[in-house]
């Protein structure tokens, strides 16, 4: 019967204007009819009295007056006059929220400010005035706006709302109430990760409390976003209630401290697993993934089966929104996830034995960044590997072992002395791998050539720095510097770079056992993409150029001859194409060796639609005997061209192109052996050959 005399009191007021003078007179009303409907039921059924409580307080001025509201009363609660349409309220909530945001984003960025301020305040005073006067504008601004605000909800506590405004801001209401839940986890997930980040990391990994201190700042986003939204929600929340009053504020108040405590306190403990127990875990974040797996659970059951208590719709499905959503979620995951470093094959590459080769002498100049290898023997060895492109990522870990195996294969089958990778080292572009790094597979193989114990050379390909890869041209060339030969004793990669275009040019000296130089080997930088649109490729530039013929010039000069050289690049020349169109149009100006230029995802030579000089510099100085590219994972043909052997490397890849896993005949490597006099034979290597499958 309780029911029904609700239902009949929501008959009435469900149609009136919403106030809160309203909302008193239904609770009033609805309490002063239970009482009547009690004293009605002596001597009658419940059925019979309820009879009798329609019959004598049918009417709304019948239902006040019982609760002790005079006509007057009664009739102000019908009254139209002043209540607020639906286009007048959305517009206002428009505008507070609005204001709410600024609020919010002053505020948060006013105290962050504050944060840099006392930190400039001890490393750099001068700079404090500037960063005090930003923070007091932020400040000044989130003021105004404050003040702004409350004036106009201080005006809004007696407004009166038409049907169609109250259906709108119940709604909101709803939504901000599970705004403020969700809010609080994502603030307690955000918090937490960010401390485990700085203790485990910052705190145990630097001992300079400045350092630390800088990078706490430096990180503050992941503070910064949480708080936002606790203020952004907070205030929202507030604005809807106080318009009206749809929330049990009491019950709420329970929900949101228990879920603070139970958010709080679950990753509070998983910190402290991850910071206890640092170092035995391979990979900390993956426990992080379970532990956020293990927390969604515990979350879904809370939304299905308490939160409803607390909303008057528990699930409004928009599915524009959850589409949106969901889609930001996992481009977001995804994004993250495929820019970890992973080391997938490192029992592979823990497992692999050294090469028996010749031991040579190798020092470094580090004023010129020249290393120089001193021969013991007079043959001397080097082994061409190019389009290596390991993915890095649990997608490619059965094709990335594929490559790895394939290039110890030919390492141990040629022993040679050096070898040389030109360029696509990885491929951290995201199809195929899925994965957007470039640092672990650059360690994975260091750490493989390390083991193999034969000295190797990189130049860089186009995609071993992809704009989307996880590290930059500066980071790689900084990772590269920390696993070059002081620390590996194997990579033989500069510490100083000439002042050119390009991430790593470098000339190697390989000098016979009388210190007399053999042939020079010059490592050039074809560069990447000109940034002009898609496999738009970039060129060897005239400084680059410029360079190489000063060394020759140099070179020349001290040892009082034209010395030998050999030049490796990635991105074919257009001297390439120029070279395979005459051997197609039976020319007599090139002379073929061996291979083919089987090419067929783009053009049959990719190179760059930019001429660089370097071939005409080659063919000017008479030093250059031989050049060698990658780039072009089909084509391995070689051809000798104005008196230069331009040489197609057989590619490695299993990846990067589709199909290519299955095709066996491009790959492989080739065996460049410098003789005593400077002369040289060149050998392919099909990996079919040495292997079978």
């Amino acid at each position: 019967m309780l029911n029904r005399i609700k239902n009949l009191v929501d008959m009435y007021f469900d149609d009136l204007p919403y106030s809160e003078n309203a909302v008193k007179a239904r609770s009033a009303i609805e309490n002063a009819l239970i009482e009547k409907f009690d004293e009605l039921r002596e001597g009658k059924t419940d059925e019979q009295a309820f009879d009798a409580l329609v019959q004598g307080y049918g009417k709304l001025c019948d239902m006040a007056a019982l609760a002790g509201y005079d006509a007057d009363e009664s009739e102000s609660l019908r009254a139209t006059d002043d209540v607020k349409r639906f286009g007048a309220t959305k517009k206002d909530i428009r505008k507070q929220r609005g204001k709410i945001y600024g609020i919010a984003l002053l505020g948060v960025g006013a105290s962050v400010e504050l944060f840099w301020f006392v930190y400039a305040l001890i490393n750099a005073p001068i700079q404090s005035v500037f960063v005090l006067l930003i923070a007091a504008g932020l400040g000044v601004g989130a003021f105004f706006l404050l003040r702004s605000f409350v004036r106009r909800e201080r005006a809004c506590v007696s407004e009166k709302y038409d049907r169609r405004s109250f259906e709108y801001l119940r709604d909101l209401a709803d939504m901000y109430v599970k705004r403020r839940l969700n809010g609080t986890i994502i603030a307690c997930i955000a918090v937490g990760a960010f401390l485990v980040y700085f203790t485990v990391i910052m705190l145990f990994g630097h001992s300079k409390p400045a350092e630390a201190s800088e990078l706490l700042l430096s990180n503050m986003l992941w503070l910064e976003f949480p708080i936002f939204i606790l203020i952004k929600n907070r205030l929202c929340f507030d604005m809807i209630q106080r318009r009206i009053k749809t929330a049990d504020k009491r019950r709420f108040y329970k929900h949101f401290i228990g879920v603070t405590c139970f958010s709080a306190g679950y990753w509070v403990i998983v910190a402290t697993l991850v910071g206890t127990l640092r170092n035995r875990l391979g990979y900390p974040f993956n426990v992080f993934m379970i532990a956020g797996a293990i927390f969604a659970v515990f979350y879904a059951v809370y939304v299905f089966v308490w939160r409803k208590r607390v909303t008057v719709k528990n699930i409004a499905v928009n599915r524009r929104r959850v589409a949106v959503v969901t889609t930001a979620a996992v481009v977001g995951v995804g994004f993250f996830a495929m820019q970890r470093d992973t080391w997938y094959t490192q029992t592979y590459i823990n497992s692999v034995a050294a090469v028996e080769h010749a031991a040579h002498d190798i020092s470094y100049d580090d004023d010129s960044g020249v290393y120089t290898i001193t021969s013991a023997t007079d043959d001397f060895k080097i082994l061409h590997l190019t389009d290596i492109h390991l993915g890095g990522s649990l997608f490619s870990y059965r094709k990335d072992l594929k490559a790895l195996t394939a290039v110890y294969a030919e390492i141990e089958y040629s022993k040679p002395d050096l070898v040389i990778v030109t360029g696509d080292l990885c491929f951290p572009l995201g199809i195929m791998s899925l994965s957007f790094n470039n640092s672990a597979p650059i360690g994975q193989f260091a750490a493989f050539m390390r083991n193999i114990g034969i000295p190797w050379a990189f130049t860089y390909g186009n995609h071993d720095t992809e704009s989307m890869a996880s590290a930059s041209q500066d980071d790689m060339n900084e990772i590269f510097k920390t696993l070059s030969f002081k620390t590996s004793g194997t990579l033989l990669y500069p510490y100083i770079q000439p002042p050119v275009t390009g991430r790593n040019n470098q000339l190697i000296e390989l000098r016979r056992a009388d210190g007399s130089l053999n042939t020079a080997l010059f490592l050039i930088d074809s560069n990447a993409y000109t940034g002009n649109g898609i496999n738009d490729y970039d060129y060897i530039h005239d400084d680059q150029v410029e360079w190489y013929k000063q060394n020759v010039e140099r070179l020349n000069a001290r040892e009082a001859r034209t010395v030998d050289s050999m030049a490796f690049f990635h991105i074919p020349l257009q001297e390439y194409r120029t070279a395979y169109e005459l051997y197609v149009a039976g020319s007599d100006e090139v002379k073929y060796f061996f291979g083919r230029n089987d090419e067929k995802m783009i053009n049959k030579v990719c190179c760059s639609d930019y001429p660089s000089k370097l071939f005409d510099t080659m063919v000017e100085l008479n030093s250059t005997k031989a050049v060698f590219c990658g780039h072009d994972h089909y084509n391995n043909m070689s051809l000798e061209y104005r008196g230069i052997r331009l040489t197609y490397g057989m590619s490695i890849d299993y990846l990067a192109m589709p199909g290519i896993e299955g095709d066996m005949a491009q790959r492989g490597a080739e065996l460049i052996t410098i003789h005593d006099d400077g002369s040289f034979d060149l050998e392919q290597i099909p990996l079919d050959t040495i292997v079978s499958g």
